[in-house]
């Protein structure tokens, strides 16, 4: 069985007021020829398709053609699960219908989750899709009495479909999840506050595979059969140094393994400059530095005043976004040796502004009701339907 492991398309993504719609359907463009010449028996998309509940209509027709494409003209079924940014009402419309089409959205967790099977030359193969979810919500639709948190709400969820395959079969796991241990960037949004939304990679030991989404950098979650293939673009400048890929997978008939990282080439690169601003306006571009036309974040180390620095700059690269002058802001606790504002969760910046403004220390129970407003928050906006 050989397939395509793909997550985190995050269509509709606006990078520092830039709408990357673009970017992401050249890539994608990319995406469809490897199918093309693969020929993998199927596509998996693990979560976040797009970046907000409520996608923009170039979204929406981007994901309609991309999909078409794999469907019609490779002919190769695609399964799809919800992430964190989805909306399950809107990435599940038509379900049951366009399974007959090759085309597996699980949008939603239910009481009676269903392996997808395929088979190939070995026999059959389980996929075992499992959206992402709130651990409320499990319990719920459960009916679990006990509290749980996202770690025992995915061993409940697994645990269903696991229970579906037959003894020595080859299976299949697709998630949306933070695995601990995991390394995150700044450009995925937290599940939940201070840790709580970690689950242990032992969730998945009794799949073959295990698909994730929700990481924006490909990697292995304790195992090397259990990866996360990563985002399909750099979607923050604290991933100017990440390559992006797809993962191809080959299973054998005993379930073994074996991975490789098809790299994506973007339309227009994410990187990070740093000098006096009239070296960088002169300066002869090499090989090893960012084209003009990249989307830039430039860090200049002159200490006067500039005028107009970013319309100085944007004559020779178009698309600097975003400009730092730390040797104006001076070196805060937030940005000293080592640090970068842009990597500090919320909670850290609220307690160093708390301290700034009242001079005091920030208490324990404070801190506890901070997190838990900020996560009622995140919790909003994941369900947002407008």
């Amino acid at each position: 069985m050989r397939f395509l492991h793909t997550s985190d398309w995050h269509l509709g993504r606006i990078f520092h007021g830039v709408h990357l719609t673009d970017d992401q359907a050249h890539v994608l463009d990319q995406f469809i020829e490897l199918v093309k010449d693969i020929k993998p028996d199927a596509v998996l998309i693990a979560g976040d398709v797009y970046d907000r509940s409520v996608p923009p209509i170039e979204a929406v027709r981007l994901l309609d053609e991309t999909i078409t494409r794999i469907l019609l003209d490779c002919r190769v079924p695609v399964i799809m699960i919800a992430g964190n940014h989805d909306s399950p009402e809107r990435l599940g419309f038509g379900t049951r219908l366009l399974a007959r089409q090759g085309l597996h959205v699980v949008s939603r967790i239910n009481g009676n989750p269903a392996p997808v099977i395929l088979g190939d030359a070995y026999g059959p193969v389980y996929f075992c899709p499992v959206p992402y979810a709130e651990p409320p919500d499990v319990r719920q639709i459960l009916s679990v009495t006990d509290a749980l948190d996202h770690d025992r709400a995915l061993r409940l969820l697994t645990g269903q479909l696991l229970a579906q395959i037959p003894a020595g079969a080859r299976s299949v796991a697709l998630a949306h999840a933070f695995v601990a241990g995991g390394e995150a960037s700044d450009s995925e949004r937290p599940l939940s506050v201070g840790g709580t939304g970690a689950v242990d990679c032992s969730c998945f030991h009794n799949f073959h595979y295990t698909a994730l989404g929700h990481l924006h950098s490909p990697q292995r979650a304790g195992s090397t059969a259990i990866r996360y293939a990563g985002s399909l673009l750099k979607y923050s400048f604290a991933e100017s140094a990440n390559r992006k890929s797809v993962t191809l997978v080959e299973m054998d008939g005993a379930g073994e393994v074996q991975i490789e990282e098809m790299a994506l080439t973007p339309r227009r690169d994410v990187c990070c400059l740093s000098g006096y601003l009239d070296e960088l306006i002169t300066m002869t571009l090499t090989g090893d530095s960012p084209n003009r036309d990249d989307y830039l974040m430039v860090t200049l180390k002159d200490t006067g005043a500039i005028l107009d620095a970013i319309g100085k700059l944007r004559a020779v690269y178009p698309n600097v976004l975003h400009i730092e002058r730390p040797c104006l802001t001076g070196t805060s606790e937030l940005r000293g040796p080592g640090g970068d504002h842009r990597r500090v969760n919320e909670a850290d910046l609220f307690a160093s502004f708390f301290e700034q403004v009242t001079g005091e220390h920030l208490q324990d129970d404070l801190q506890q009701t901070f997190a838990e407003t900020l996560e009622s928050l995140y919790r909003q906006e994941r369900e947002a339907q407008v």
